[in-house]
């Protein structure tokens, strides 16, 4: 599997502290409506935990974001919390991770995560959620990395978008490739398969 993702040249990488395959988890900055949403998201992290994955994600301390974190270190797993300068004090950035790492924009936010990372997962969320899938999604279908992407369909959460999705094949404006390239699962145990062949990324040369 290729595992590299090609970055923009002036995007200067950290000096990695961790020693686990990190899995991107995108989620939101809210917890939900639906107590399942929050179980979820703590038992997924609970599991990657136990199976020796770390996480990267936004780098906030509230809604899901700051649950799969805690959960991740909770139980041994190594958490890196990537968050804007701008963006601080309205998501309350996580003091107690294994790194955290301060931007200057979105989009730096999400190239070094994506660079990070070894797979990445949409827990349920909002705007942001959907945007960071589909650009990933997007990425992938330029050919600039092939690590999995799933979308954790909780509680039926993203039908809508699969079913869009789908409607995008069958209009023939996404190729069927590229749209079984974005991954549903319903079971926690799904994501588990998909991860379980996993490398540590290559770093990227810049």
């Amino acid at each position: 599997m290729n595992s590299e993702l090609k970055m923009p040249q002036q995007l200067h990488l950290p000096q990695a502290q961790t020693t686990q395959p990190l899995i991107a988890l995108y989620c939101g900055s809210r917890v939900g409506n639906d107590p399942i949403y929050l179980q979820t998201a703590i038992d997924l992290a609970q599991g990657l935990a136990e199976q020796h994955f770390g996480l990267v994600y936004g780098g906030a301390s509230i809604g899901l974001m700051g649950q799969v974190a805690d959960t991740m270190i909770a139980h041994g797993g190594e958490a890196v919390g990537v968050i804007p300068e701008f963006m601080l004090d309205y998501e309350i950035a996580h003091t107690h991770l294994t790194e955290l790492h301060v931007v200057q924009t979105m989009h730096e936010r999400k190239a070094l995560m994506a660079e990070r990372a070894s797979a990445f997962v949409a827990l349920p969320g909002g705007l942001g959620t959907f945007e960071e899938i589909l650009e990933v999604a997007t990425w992938g279908q330029l050919n600039q990395h092939q690590k999995p992407m799933v979308l954790y369909n909780v509680k039926g959460f993203y039908n809508a978008l699969i079913a869009q999705l789908d409607h995008a094949v069958l209009e023939g404006f996404l190729p069927p490739q590229h749209r079984a390239k974005l991954i549903v699962c319903e079971q926690a145990q799904q994501i588990y398969n998909v991860l379980q062949n996993l490398d540590t990324p290559k770093n990227v040369r810049v």
